[in-house]
This record gives C-alpha cells, structure tokens and sequence, in this order.
C-alpha cells in the first residue's frame, strides 16, 4: 500500500501545486494588509483571509463541474447578466459617485464582475457552433462585437471605465484566438485611434478625463488628481531592492500613500519588500497565467481551448492594468490587484476563473487518461 493510496480519492484528484500558488500569493497579500493597517488584523487582514477562505472552496467546487455544464450555461448566463446591467440603470445602489450594485438586502451584487467571466464563456460558445468555414466571414464578426459593445456601453453607463475595459478585452482576446482576420483587429486599432479623441471629450466623465490628463503628466497636479500617482512612485522607489522592511513603510503608514489597500497595494508592498518583493509576487502570477494557458493547450474541445486561454487573458489583464496604473504606466482605471488588494469583488472573479479553469483541467485530463 502506498502513501497515496492512503490518500481519499477526491483529495488526490486535486491540483495541489496551484493550490499552493494561489495559497501563497493571497497569503502574501494577507501580510501587506496586516502591514497597511499598522500592524492588525483588523480592519483589513481578517476579513480578507475569510474572504480568501469561503472563495477557495467555492473553486474547489467549481473544479468538480463538468465542462458541458459550462458549454451549456454560457448563452443563459449571458442574457442573465445583461438584465442584472440593465436592473442596475432603473434600480440600482449608488455609492461613491458610482451606480454599479443591486441591492438585494443581503447582499450587494455588481453584475459587472460576473460579464467578465460570462463574455468569454459566451464568445467561446458562440465559436464553437459557428462552422469552419463561416470564421473569416461577417457572420463571425457581427455577433461578437455586439456581444462585447452591449454590456460594455452599459457598464460605461454606471459610469466604470476599468471593468468596461476589461470585458472589452477578455471579449476580443477570445475573438482573436477563435481565428477572425488580422485585418478586422488592424481596422479595430485604426478606428480606436480615431475615436479615442472623441470619446475623450464626449464620453467621458470630468474624474475619467483628469485621469488621463495626470496619467500623461502627474507632475502638473502632485497635491490634487496626480497624487495618488505621484505618491505611488515615491512609494515603490523609496523601497530599493529590499525594501524598508515588514511594518517599516512610511508611506502607507503615515497616510500619504491613498488607497494603499486596494488599488494601490502593490505600491504599499514595494515600499516595505522592495524590488525583489515585487518580482516574486510577479512570478507568481506569471506561474498562475501559465498554467491556465497550458490547460488551454491541453483542452480537446474548441469551447475548452478558447474558454480556458480567455479566463487566463482575465486574469493577466487584471494584473497588467494594476501594475500599469500603479507605476504611472497607464491612467488610473479603478483596477485591483486580484488575490491581494483588499476587496470581495476582483478575488471573486478570479477565484471564479480558477474554478472553471480547474474544471476544464479535469476534463481534459480524464479525456487524455492522465490524473
């Protein structure tokens, strides 16, 4: 008898490694918040590790779907959420300036998380039916560009430029790998450039314009809009390559660095880990993008391989814009650090692609007869 026959079956069916992973970076994060807060637990660490708890299992069970659950629950769950978008426009919570929730009394629900998740799946179903031949055509390209721009314009509404952004580019991330012409994307790039001067005026709001504007010279503002910035800067130069050490940031601690438990994390960690602190956090996101683009490779179905390379884009994107905004790389968007910044919403949704992502791993490898 071996050790792993020792081991209950459903236990050793696990991806442990990415377990571990995700374990470690969220822990991670657990201790920048513990920091941010001067050393408690409270208001942010506690919570949080609960958070992180409650949302690991829902992946684990996530993992034991079958992937035609997810094949055939993609066009309701689209549609579904589309009404939660537009339930949000007549009824919904405003808070922060922001109408973005449902209020449901006991709990708040943003339906704009769940279409990050709910445009790939759909897009990959919509691929999977359209037949070989029809890929290059116009009937490939009308639906998905709808798909993307409905939910899109309504999130634009509420008004929530970074979760618009992201759902525009999970979308079009599926739709470049199902195969459309490089010349649809090359016109798409074209066009952007010339409406992104029109949108600038006419689409966006006052804070979204000034973001833009600090984002192209923070310096013009370092007491007003460009401070979050400015301050983030400082905050991640002035850690070095080892950082000031745990619980020895000035920074976050002596509250010039803003929300330096959400958006801004990534800054209050550079202070005190330094340059290498941030490398190893990077690396373990590269770990974790990597694997769900290995199960992409493995995937035997279309729906699988699109599905799978999509979540893995999701999860990137929300990694690249954070680090992005938080070094002065990009405009201020709103967008977290998933699995550290402090936050229900970006750790649901990724928790949500590891679940699925897991689950189109064990499909794959029963498929294959490995695990």
């Amino acid at each position: 008898m071996t050790p792993r026959s020792l081991v209950p079956a459903f236990l050793a069916e696990l991806p442990w490694r990415i377990i571990m992973l995700v374990l470690a970076i969220s822990g991670f994060g657990l201790i920048v918040l513990y920091s941010a807060a001067g050393g408690s637990l409270t208001p942010w660490a506690a919570s949080q590790g609960i958070k992180l708890i409650a949302f690991l299992g829902m992946a684990l069970a996530l993992s034991r779907v079958p992937e035609d659950w997810w094949r055939n629950a993609a066009f309701p769950a689209y549609t579904l959420i589309i009404l939660g978008l537009l339930a949000v426009e007549v009824f919904g919570f405003v808070g922060g300036g922001s109408q973005r929730w449902l209020d449901l009394g006991f709990i708040r629900l943003q339906p704009s998380e769940f279409m990050k998740l709910a445009i790939i799946l759909t897009l990959a179903r919509f691929y999977e039916l359209l037949p070989a031949g029809e890929i290059r055509s116009w009937t490939a390209i009308w639906p998905g560009l709808a798909a993307i721009g409905v939910p899109a314009a309504l999130v634009m509404l509420q008004p929530d430029l970074g979760t618009a952004l992201m759902i525009t580019a999970g979308g079009i991330t599926v739709m470049f790998l199902a195969g459309l012409p490089l010349r649809l994307f090359l016109g798409g790039a074209g066009a952007l450039v010339v409406i992104a001067p029109l949108a600038f005026f006419f689409a966006l709001h006052d804070y979204q314009r000034n973001r833009v504007l600090i984002f192209m010279n923070p310096e013009s503002d370092p007491l007003g809009t460009g401070y979050h910035i400015s301050q983030s800067k400082i905050a991640i130069g002035s850690g070095g390559i080892f950082g000031k050490g745990f619980l020895n940031g000035t920074q976050s601690h002596l509250d010039y660095l803003p929300e330096g438990h959400t958006d801004f994390v990534f800054a209050t960690m550079a202070e005190e880990w330094g340059l290498m602190g941030g490398c190893a956090l990077i690396l373990g996101f590269v770990l974790l993008t990597r694997w769900g683009i290995n199960i992409s490779l493995r995937a035997q179905s279309r729906f699988a391989r699109l599905t799978a390379a999509g979540l893995s884009a999701t999860i990137f994107f929300y990694v690249a814009i954070n680090l992005s905004m938080v070094m002065g790389l990009a405009p201020v968007v709103g967008i977290p650090l998933p699995l550290v910044s402090f936050g229900g919403s970006a750790m649901l949704t990724v928790m949500l692609c590891i679940g699925i992502l897991m689950s189109l791993d064990r499909a794959s490898r029963k498929t294959t007869g490995f695990g």
